[in-house]
């Protein structure tokens, strides 16, 4: 991890960028603080596919069946994956496949899974196989990807942007990135409290203490410790999505083989006085002798027999064997010995009668102390271990099918066996392409759905936050139980206090700040234990020379290591810090180091805690004492004293600085200019609304095909600007344009929000951009099973008119109208073509045309992808924005003749209405017009990040001198004259450069019409919808307001007449609509003689007559005879 990046942050922005002679040339090396952002993503996967592959293969367990009175078992030994490549024997001289060709195609971007198998017969080896698992997704820019370590011209060669960060996947062509998910911590044990574990069993209390166990390949497992009202504890766990519980007594006696007294004088370690609880500790081992289960052997023989039915094992093994496979698989998984296991137990059944007994405090699991991050490799190892041994599963189910034909077992069958199991490629594909998890064991995890997010490339700032963002899982926000969905101090610096959505999720998508890390790589942590006792520590089998009450048990990654006294405790705190900013003794600069201290009153439960596993949060701050940076977690950072500026800082009190005031903000909040300046809500406004703005997507237009992309035509740098604005390089993908906005309240309609455009500016192109659609059109799809259908025309074909090519596509820049031909394909064996034509309103260019084939390139010319560009300037109706969260609606184009001008004959592009700033606040939209005017004017650019300014170095002055010196008023107005009459405005009227957005939301896209249309055919009422130009419905509520209004015969207008008014016939006698019937004619009628209609039930044909009814009403009628209930009108 590479400290030094954020010493380099520049003091402030400049334009030199723009200016100096390379610039647009490709540099040597990618921009590193943009990769830095999708980090996260990147080495986690790294580490999954190297380290984390074959700690997978290690743990996936052999799997042993009978087989014709055989013992037959089956394991991997080795996994690897390859970079993406086409196979062999097709046309290409390159087999490498890059992911743009994916997109291109819309596949999958996918490298082959080899595994060595080994089986053998009776414990005989009977050699290995090596054996293809299928193909699977492989991350861009990650070691495995093809574009692993190129630079910005080479990417550049691949059809790729300069500064291609990756961090997803590219499934059917649409990228794909896994969602961090918050968990809790891992190996910690929680203290929680919820009222519906008493319904889980009589005598169950609220009281629990709660552990995620984690192993190093990322299997997890849910584990809880129950208290009981009359003193007992029981162990619950999960296994295979089945709940489990457990006598404590019965798993500590099981685990070891330690006399009674041995195990009661470790659990009542520290509370050597309390008689209550020593009553209950020795309750509970009483309770195991009364079983019978005296020993270790005859515990494991107990709960190997009531086990066995649930765990699936082959019958010959042992009542032991099963308890032990129970052991290992459901009780603390991530230690390795049964000692350590028993004393992590221990300690947790401590902690939960402190915790039962008020001793200690509950523990918020929504607070980021308790939690960790799920990465994307994480997510996806599990994934492959559990598909990994259900493949397993798949080969012994093909076996066994085939036992009748199958006599011995010989490498050949076997291979042929190992063939016939299910692949991964199908499983992954789905995991990605829905987010929808598919899982025999839920792999521990709260939520199957939402896993996988679509990467829109709407502008730069939405694509880089999807690698940003952390969910709380999709479970909470349908939970009405949790707690109120707070900002908790203890997020300070990790998570971002603005950039959350408002509305449903807000509170739980949350963002990481620019410089929050997650730990990816894990270190052997074996010297650790050696180094501590030589710090002092007594191991956890020794007697420290205090009583226990005066220690602190040491918990390093969940295991209980030894006790450290009272006095030895800071000096052994310090020095791991020392080590840790030094990096000495092996001592991982991650590390965090928690020393949660006794306080003689109710607090968290006193330990020292050493964490080094990867998926925490880190972030570096400047250690003091040290004067280095040190990585800080979420847990260490509540107990440390942590200044912000110089002034803060008291010696002997603080020991650590941030490195800058705006560290607690994420990328894109870090985006706002003089965000300190304004409304909190607005900020998040600003946060959401950057994220929408059409700007500059990306810079290969050409070769990409994405569903739909916005381009801005003249964008431009902003002149106000925080200085991470430059330290991501935002000028590479601009968002908007400096715009002369006036505040003033001018013709009246710039009410609620409206804005006027100048009309000359806007000739002038300002805001103007263009719409790509692009469209998959697959021959293959459309007539499936004909091979002879290819694109092409009939020569001389009428119908084309002209306007397509010979290979019936569309000529590339022409212009296509509602009508057009849009491609024509034809059939080679008959001859036949046939012409689709376009059918949008919307008239388009054509940009481009791809011609696609498949994987070994010897597919015909059926599949090809249009992408066609519609320009969308700026129309009424339009929305725009400010950065400060200020949105408008287009309202006017106002002709520049008799827009206001200064006295420098200048008038302004944007009219802002002066109701817009005092009950919303945005005193930094004011700051930014005032800094935008004189940046223009000295020729400068200003610095507008977040806390430069204060109340003792105002901004106002800052910016009004500088104006001042220039010529102007000290605050920003001038005087200006209307351009109507010629006459100058009797107010000052405040005038400034501000950068404007112009955002996605357009009317070209919303508004609907419809005269007549589609109906729907039970009700036939207008069916609903822009796309198959339905109505707008007329709710109950505006039902009401015509009621109220009194305008009856507007309401029967559009409730009746524009509905579905049918007219009925129905007999006056028997009051049913639906027996009239037309009479049934004899033969000899011709066709033209008149049929009259006949009541079937009063056989009458002169008592029917016709009445306007709505159709939904007969429709309702035929359905309640189908259920045996007559309707009669009573008609007057």
């Amino acid at each position: 991890m590479d400290l030094s990046k954020w010493t380099k942050l520049k003091t402030e922005p400049s334009l030199k960028n723009l200016t100096e002679p390379g610039f647009g040339t490709p540099k040597e090396k990618q921009h590193a603080p943009i990769q830095g952002l999708v980090k996260a993503h990147i080495e986690s996967y790294d580490q999954a596919m190297t380290d984390g592959l074959c700690r997978v293969v290690e743990a996936i367990p052999p799997l042993e069946f009978m087989y014709r009175g055989e013992r037959v078992s089956m394991s991997f030994v080795e996994a690897i994956i390859h970079p993406p490549a086409v196979s062999k024997g097709g046309i290409s001289r390159d087999l490498r496949v890059f992911p743009a060709e994916c997109r291109g195609r819309r596949s999958t971007y996918r490298g082959k899974l080899l595994a060595d198998v080994s089986w053998s017969v009776n414990g005989i080896p009977k050699g290995i196989v090596k054996q293809s698992l299928g193909q699977v997704p492989i991350m861009v820019k990650s070691k495995l990807c093809n574009l692993y370590g190129l630079s910005p011209k080479e990417l550049i060669e691949h059809h790729e942007e300069a500064q291609e960060m990756g961090g997803y996947f590219i499934v059917n062509g649409i990228e794909k990135v896994i969602r961090l998910l918050i968990m809790p911590r891992r190996n910690y044990p929680v203290a929680i409290t919820r009222p519906k574990f008493k319904s889980k069993g009589p005598g169950y209390t609220q009281y629990a203490i709660s552990m995620r166990s984690v192993r190093d390949e990322h299997t997890a497992i849910n584990m809880n410790l129950h208290y009981l009202d009359n003193g007992m504890v029981m162990v619950n766990f999960i296994y295979q999505k089945e709940l489990f519980f457990l006598p404590l007594g019965f798993a500590l006696k099981a685990l070891v083989d330690f006399s009674d007294y041995q195990i009661f004088q470790e659990l009542i370690k520290g509370r050597e006085e309390n008689s209550f609880y020593k009553s209950c500790v020795s309750e509970m081992l009483r309770m195991v002798m009364d079983q019978g289960c005296t020993t270790k052997a005859k515990v494991l023989v107990y709960l190997g027999e009531r086990f066995r039915v649930k765990l699936n094992l082959p019958e010959w093994y042992t009542n032991e064997q099963c308890a032990h496979f129970l052991l290992d698989q459901c009780l603390c998984i991530h230690l390795k010995t049964d000692v350590e296991k028993f004393y992590m137990l221990c300690l947790m059944t401590r902690k939960l009668f402190s915790f039962a007994k008020q001793e200690c405090m509950e523990e918020n699991p929504d607070s980021p102390v308790f939690q960790e991050i799920l990465t994307p490799g994480q997510l996806y190892l599990m994934f492959l271990k559990e598909k990994l041994a259900s493949w397993l599963i798949s080969v012994k189910l093909a076996l066994e099918k085939r036992s009748k034909k199958v006599e011995r077992l010989s490498v050949e069958q076997m291979t042929k066996i190992f063939n016939m199991g299910t692949d991964l490629t199908k499983p992954f594909e789905y995991l990605l392409a829905t987010g929808n998890l598919v899982s025999k064991t839920g792999l521990g995890m709260l939520q199957n759905t939402g896993l996988c997010v679509v990467a829109d490339k709407l502008n730069f700032i939405r694509y880089l936050s999807h690698f940003r963002s952390v969910h709380r899982g999709a479970i909470f926000a349908k939970m009405r139980t949790t707690s109120v969905r707070k900002l908790l101090p203890e997020s300070w610096g990790f998570l971002c206090p603005v950039h959350t959505p408002d509305g449903e999720p807000c509170g739980l998508m949350n963002h990481m700040t620019a410089h929050c890390e997650i730990v990816a790589p894990s270190l052997s942590t074996s010297t650790l234990p050696a180094l501590l006792c030589s710090l002092g520590m007594n191991a956890a089998n020794a007697s420290p020379g205090q009583p226990y009450s005066d220690c602190y048990p040491v918990i390093l990654d969940g295991a209980m290591i030894g006790w450290v006294e009272k006095e030895v405790v800071p000096s052994v705190v310090e020095s791991l810090r020392r080590f840790k900013v030094q990096r000495e003794k092996k001592v991982p600069p991650w590390m965090e180091i928690v020393l949660v201290p006794q306080t003689g009153k109710a607090s968290l439960y006193p330990s020292l805690y050493l964490f080094t596993t990867p998926c925490r949060m880190v972030r570096p701050v400047q250690n003091l004492a040290l004067g280095a940076q040190e990585l800080i977690g979420t847990f260490e950072q509540v107990y440390l004293n942590v200044g912000i500026f110089e002034d803060e800082l008291e010696v002997g009190v603080t020991t650590h600085q941030e490195l800058f005031p705006h560290s607690m903000l994420s990328v894109v909040a870090d985006f706002i200019p003089f965000s300190d300046h304004n409304q909190s809500p607005r900020n998040m406004y600003q946060c959401q609304m950057s994220k929408q703005t059409m700007g500059f997507p990306l810079h290969s237009f050409q070769d990409r095909s994405d569903n739909k992309l916005y381009r801005l035509q003249t964008p431009q740098s902003p002149l106000v600007r925080p200085v991470m604005y430059d330290y991501f390089d935002v000028d590479n993908y601009p968002i908007g344009t400096n715009a002369i906005v006036a505040v003033i309240s001018y013709t009246g309609y710039d009410m609620e929000d409206a804005m006027i455009i100048n009309k000359s500016s806007w000739e002038r192109g300002f805001a103007h951009g263009s719409v790509y659609k692009t469209e998959l059109i697959d021959l293959a799809d459309k007539i499936k099973g004909d091979d002879s259908i290819v694109f092409g025309v009939k020569p001389d074909d009428p119908k084309i008119m002209g306007k397509l090519d010979p290979d019936g596509l569309p000529f590339i820049g022409s212009k296509l109208n509602y009508g057009d031909p849009y491609y024509s394909y034809i059939n080679l064996n008959t001859g036949k073509s046939h012409i689709t034509f376009y059918k949008y309103e919307e008239s388009c260019v054509v940009d481009n045309i791809k011609v696609c084939s498949n994987d070994t390139g010897t597919g015909r010319f059926k599949r090809i992808v249009i992408t066609t560009r519609t320009s969308r300037n700026p129309t009424i109706g339009d929305k725009f924005a400010s950065r400060h969260g200020q949105k408008g609606i287009l309202s006017r184009l106002w002709p520049a003749e008799n827009m206001p001008f200064t006295e420098s004959g200048m008038s302004p592009d944007i009219l802002f209405n002066p109701h817009g700033f005092p009950s919303r606040m945005t005193i930094g939209m004011l700051i930014e017009s005032m800094a935008g005017k004189s940046a223009a004017l000295h020729g400068l650019c200003h610095d507008a990040t977040a806390f430069t300014f204060s109340e003792k170095n105002s901004a106002l002055e800052h910016f009004g001198e500088m104006l001042k010196a220039a010529g102007y008023n000290f605050f920003g107005t001038e005087r200006l004259y209307s351009g109507i009459s010629g006459l100058e405005l009797e107010a000052d009227i405040f005038i400034g450069v501000v950068y404007y957005q112009r955002l996605r939301h357009m009317v070209s896209d919303k508004f609907q019409v419809r005269t007549t249309g589609a109906r729907d055919k039970v009700t036939n009422q207008p069916v609903g919808g822009r796309n198959v130009h339905g109505g707008i419905r007329f709710g109950e509520m505006e039902r009401d307001a015509f009621l109220a209004h009194g305008t009856s015969f507007l309401l029967h207008d559009r409730l009746f007449n524009c509905s579905d008014r049918s007219v009925a016939q129905f007999c006056i006698d028997c009051g049913s609509l639906l027996s009239p019937l037309l009479e049934k004619p004899p033969p000899e009628w011709s066709a033209t003689r008149h049929r009259k209609t006949v009541c079937l039930l009063c056989n009458k044909t002169d008592s029917i007559d016709t009445v306007s009814v709505p159709y939904v009403f007969r429709y309702f009628v035929a359905e309640l005879a189908a259920m045996n209930i007559k309707i009669k009108l009573d008609v007057k």
